[in-house]
């Protein structure tokens, strides 16, 4: 045990945690087979893997799923508000219409009927809000908790905490957006978590995984053999300097990418799927052939036994000027393949056991900006979750009557990551780190289960 660990439980014992805690501690510190190896729950899930549909640039939520008649009554009419680029125009209704779904009755714009057939699935969340109307800060704060860089991403702690179920392909996967993600790789950074658990970009054109395939004229023997060498003098470096978990982690990633090579060439080639799937899923239509490809791979992901899969859209939903041409487009885009993974999930007997989440880093303020667009708005804005122990057709929180601030129910970031957790079967309080003199956690601010949207 390294010195760190013994203080871990010196400290434990004296806080007077009892036999339970210090089990747990003793248990955390065993190491497991490799750092991906699958790791016991803190209690019964009802979620074994997460997939994340990521609307970068951030829809908005009044336009989407959360008509304000407000907006309707006032349109044209101004009043005080701050805005994040120039002066703010006056209140400006939705393009779009809306109707009401399932016997729920959600209401749905026009231009997600597809999408709208789940919405007894869904529980949304409209009362979200953050601490930036930057897109970087944003993106960062939605997916690690904290605005800035250098800390674990939530894709990253669940793989800390549960590891994955298999060991050929990494426990967290990325399928990116194809102009780039603001903010690049540390959204799903590990952070200061070892670096076996960052993500892994799947590019969305070309070759998916750079440097997998073997040089020409290497055998799999000769491989195979380099492999082994180094293997053995990485060993011998890491003895003479134990508990390193970077160095840990990049001997691992040798192996892994060497296991990786069979199972993801597999993994990635849609040509086996039926005719029927692919349409299912959008590979017809050149609109919605590229976020539908990302979807098809993230099923066949968490289906192989892959824990976190993030699917970004591509392009962004950030729709200072034309919100109808933006938004459309966007709808157009991700409309049939959301539908289609949450068939094909539902009939493959997936979606019990896969929580799947869509939302952007914020939303869209109620007013105008430029020639009908609409500006960040991190103060109220909304995501829908489904699958895995969601209590679909619920509701929590309501933004103000124009769509602008959180007014009922007010929910963090840090409140959507402990109820991720808490399906996943983590206790958020309980899923801890410790680095530089002091244990982190995802929801290290705060962070409390929405136990309103649980089954």
């Amino acid at each position: 045990m390294t010195p760190i660990d013994r203080r871990q439980l010196l400290r434990a014992a004296g806080a007077g945690f009892g036999l339970v805690a210090l089990a747990d501690l003793l248990r955390a510190q065993a190491p497991p087979a490799g750092p991906l190896a699958p790791r016991p729950a803190h209690f019964p899930a009802k979620a074994k893997a997460v997939i994340w549909l990521f609307m970068e640039g951030a829809p908005s939520g009044v336009d989407l799923f959360d008509p304000k008649p407000a907006l309707d009554r006032n349109d044209g009419k101004r009043i005080p508000i701050d805005v994040f680029n120039g002066s703010p125009g006056p209140l400006m209704k939705s393009p779009f219409t809306f109707r009401r779904y399932g016997q729920s009755g959600a209401w749905v714009c026009d231009r997600y009927p597809n999408v709208a057939k789940h919405v007894d699935e869904f529980a949304f969340v409209k009362s979200l809000y953050s601490e930036s109307n930057d897109h970087v800060p944003a993106l960062y704060q939605i997916n690690t908790g904290i605005g800035r860089p250098g800390f674990p991403s939530a894709g990253s702690w669940v793989t800390y905490g549960l590891g994955s179920e298999n060991q050929n392909l990494p426990g967290f996967v990325v399928l990116g957006n194809s102009a780039g993600v603001k903010g690049g790789p540390i959204n799903w950074s590990a952070g200061f978590l070892p670096s076996a658990h960052q993500g892994t970009l799947f590019r969305p054109e070309g070759n998916p995984v750079l440097n997998l395939r073997r040089t020409a004229g290497v055998t799999a023997a000769d491989q195979r053999a380099q492999l082994d060498l180094m293997a053995r003098l990485n060993a011998d470096h890491l003895r003479a300097r134990p508990g390193e978990p970077d160095l840990t982690a990049r001997i691992e990633s040798f192996e892994l990418a060497y296991r990786m090579q069979a199972e993801a060439a597999d993994l990635l080639d849609l040509s086996k799927e039926p005719a029927a799937t692919r349409t299912m899923y959008g590979l017809d239509d050149q609109r919605s052939r590229s976020f539908g490809t990302k979807c098809l791979h993230a099923r066949r992901l968490i289906e192989r036994g892959v824990r976190f899969v993030q699917v970004y859209s591509d392009g962004e939903w950030d729709a200072h000027s034309d919100l109808r041409g933006n938004h459309t487009n966007h709808c157009a885009a991700t409309d049939v393949p959301i539908d289609g993974l949450l068939t094909d999930l539902k009939r493959r007997g997936l979606l019990d056991s896969t929580l799947v989440i869509w939302g952007g880093e914020f939303g869209r303020m109620p007013v105008s900006q430029g020639n009908g667009g609409r500006d960040h708005n991190p103060h109220g804005f909304l995501c829908w979750m489904a699958g895995a122990g969601i209590k679909g057709g619920a509701s929590h929180g309501e933004t103000d009557e124009f769509g602008h601030r959180a007014v009922t129910d007010r929910t963090t970031v840090h409140d959507l990551h402990a109820t991720m957790l808490h399906l996943l079967g983590v206790d958020h309080k309980r899923l801890t780190y410790f680095h530089n003199g002091r244990s982190y956690r995802l929801t290290d601010v705060a962070g409390e289960v929405l136990t309103r949207v649980l089954a």
